[in-house]
């Protein structure tokens, strides 16, 4: 991109850590407010919402080609954002799938302000875990990260083509 910084429509720069992103003050909520409403308990249930928005947006699924590699590829994304954000960032604060003309767009939402961390690896020990923020960033288009004061939104885009 010639030394310039991509700026997404909300005004978030694609970024791997807190020094590079934009910071933006986060919406006010009232104390002691509970779970948000649409935001799924857990990995599974966000899957089953991406799932029925690309059913219903995108292709039949079941069909065996093409389109069933990009499904997994959304679904696998969908599944290790909202596992991070629930194992390692404070819990989900917010979910958001939509279907645009780039592709699907994931917004994930937690209450942690520490960046995703991609661990070094040993390539003769077998480890488990720690590969999820690797597979996000191999997988998406495009990845944002918006750190606010009370957590941070990740945005991922998956091209659907």
């Amino acid at each position: 991109m010639n030394g310039e910084r991509e700026v997404l429509r909300d005004g978030a720069i694609p970024a791997d850590g807190p020094e590079e992103a934009a910071v933006r003050p986060a919406p006010e909520q009232p104390e002691g407010a509970g779970p948000v409403p649409g935001v799924p308990r857990n990995a599974a249930a966000a899957r089953d919402m991406v799932t029925r928005l690309l059913e219903t947006e995108f292709c039949v699924l079941g069909e065996e080609g093409p389109v069933d590699v990009v499904v997994a590829d959304a679904l696998l994304v969908t599944s290790e954002l909202v596992t991070n954000a629930v194992r390692h960032g404070g819990g989900l604060t917010g979910f958001n799938a939509e279907i645009t003309d780039d592709g699907l767009l994931l917004t994930v939402a937690d209450a942690s302000t520490h960046a995703p961390v991609t661990a070094e690896r040993d390539p003769a020990a077998a480890s488990v875990g720690g590969y999820g923020w690797l597979l996000v960033r191999r997988l998406a288009r495009r990845v944002s990260i918006t750190y606010l004061p009370d957590g941070k939104h990740i945005v991922a885009l998956v091209a659907l083509t």
